[in-house]
């Protein structure tokens, strides 16, 4: 493949390194101090079926580049879907205007220099093209026939299949010029089954960095299977009770509280901006010393994975939290400069169209000593939560309310009844002072996170290991 070939990547988008580098200096003129360039080809491919029939297929295109010029505090940014040197300075000239420059002050970009990438971690090794619609409709029947072939009570199912590839040329005016191939791939099944006239259903996803190899019968029987497990799971489960409670987080999807209700206070903006709690942490105990978090672009074929980020920056892993102490924001290169400091690899955006942000990758927690039974045999009552789904949070203070579709009571060191549809209600970085015990079963969920911000999503991983919250609101 081509992912460290940007020879071929500037012949794929119609460009040389004479252009760039004057399109970069173009930008620069009267006092910008950092300007990038974003080049990005993204396909998709996307089909679902209901019980066999077909209900939407889309194939779409994305191609165009943009110009970000940085002045201080001051951004601008202009994008053009239409790649040719006219075009390429138009948007220079444009994104350089709204940075508000300082005019008779020239500062000149480095000479871009091609760089590659040291280690691949989504290697592409067979392109989606080589599967046609019917095979991807096949897949999906293939799906719905195993799942009644195993679950009599099934009284429909549903099912998805997508990819997306994109084609990725960095160059900015500190001398990088890189290129990435992001593969994404998923597969999603949801079932209803309904027995003694009780109907309950549940949803499985698989979404990782991987090409046409990702698409096997193997991998569908193992989304089917998930997607029947849980909806099983549902019936003769009881509401739990308004009030709190002591709650072990299970492993794996859990992270997603994680993600939402404490990673997004360290990110750096929203620290610049004195408006998350931990604005003034850096350096301080925050939480137990049983606590690590990381936040990585290493993880292997992750969905939050990244070679490189959208500014060019190598993928690396960054210390969060370092045994209970905030060791370090999630920096892209701007907030880096404000910090003085080195970006972290966390500067990430939707598209082309819109200029990158600090953002996390695949965000987790890493292991403590104990085992999962060690925290469940030290609660008398209390409840396990092992399957979540979505939230709300406010960033900037930490409240959040996140809704976990099952669970256990546990009573006396005990895992009994299943639970199901519950609210689990706090404060972040209360919650994270509240961890009292983490566990030695740190899983990465491979489910299709997708985080939103600032009108930009952008694909993400989370994982957890399980950990015991002394006290949480549950209903």
């Amino acid at each position: 493949m081509h992912y460290n070939d940007t020879q071929w990547a500037m012949e794929y988008f119609n460009v040389s390194e004479t252009l760039l580098n004057h399109i970069l200096q173009i930008t620069m003129r009267r006092g910008i101090n950092y300007a990038d360039l974003f080049f990005e080809h993204t396909t998709l491919f996307s089909m679902s079926i209901v019980d066999n029939k077909v209900t939407s297929s889309v194939q779409e295109q994305d191609y165009g580049v943009g110009v970000r010029a940085v002045c201080g505090d001051k951004i601008g940014y202009a994008y053009t879907e239409t790649i040719t040197p006219k075009t390429l300075m138009a948007a220079a000239n444009s994104a350089a205007a709204i940075a508000i420059y300082n005019k008779g002050i020239t500062i000149m970009p480095q000479a871009i220099n091609p760089c590659k990438i040291e280690k691949n971690n989504y290697p592409l090794q067979h392109e989606f093209e080589y599967l046609t619609v019917t095979q991807y409709k096949n897949y999906l029947e293939f799906a719905s026939n195993y799942a009644h072939s195993i679950c009599g009570e099934i009284k429909n199912i549903s099912a998805s299949i997508g990819n997306k590839l994109s084609h990725i040329l960095i160059a900015n005016s500190d001398g990088v010029l890189v290129y990435d191939i992001r593969p994404i791939a998923t597969i999603s099944v949801t079932c209803v089954i309904q027995d003694n006239g009780i109907t309950e259903s549940g949803c499985a996803t698989i979404s990782l960095m991987q090409g046409a190899e990702f698409f096997t019968e193997n991998r569908i029987k193992e989304v089917v299977n998930q997607a029947i497990n849980k909806t099983k799971q549902k019936f003769n489960a009881t509401q739990v009770s308004n009030g709190e409670t002591t709650v072990v987080l299970g492993a794996g999807s859990s992270g997603i509280l994680l993600h939402e209700a404490i990673g997004h206070a360290f990110e750096a903006d929203f620290n610049r901006k004195n408006t998350s709690i931990f604005s003034d942490k850096i350096g301080k105990k925050i939480c137990s010393e049983q606590i690590t978090v990381v936040d990585t672009g290493l993880e292997y074929q992750n969905r939050g994975t990244v070679n490189v980020d959208d500014e060019g920056t190598k993928g690396q892993q960054t210390i969060i939290v370092d045994k209970g102490y905030l060791n370090s924001y999630l920096h892209d290169k701007i907030s880096a400069k404000h910090y003085g400091v080195n970006s972290t690899g966390n500067g990430r955006r939707t598209n082309f169209r819109h200029p990158p942000i600090p953002r996390m990758r695949c965000t987790f927690m890493q292991n403590g000593k104990y085992t999962q039974n060690d925290l469940i045999s030290s609660v008398k009552n209390g409840i396990y939560l092992d399957d979540f789904a979505n939230g709300q949070v406010n960033i900037g203070v930490g409240d959040f309310t996140f809704y976990a579709t099952h669970g256990k009571k546990i009573e006396n060191g005990h895992l009994t009844e299943t639970v199901k549809d519950i609210n689990i209600i706090g404060n972040g970085p209360k919650v994270l002072q509240n961890i009292t015990a983490v566990a030695n079963n740190l899983s990465i969920s491979n489910n299709t996170w997708t985080c939103g911000k600032n009108a930009q999503s952008v694909p993400v991983g989370c994982g957890m290991p399980s950990v015991l919250i002394d006290k949480i609101m549950v209903g």
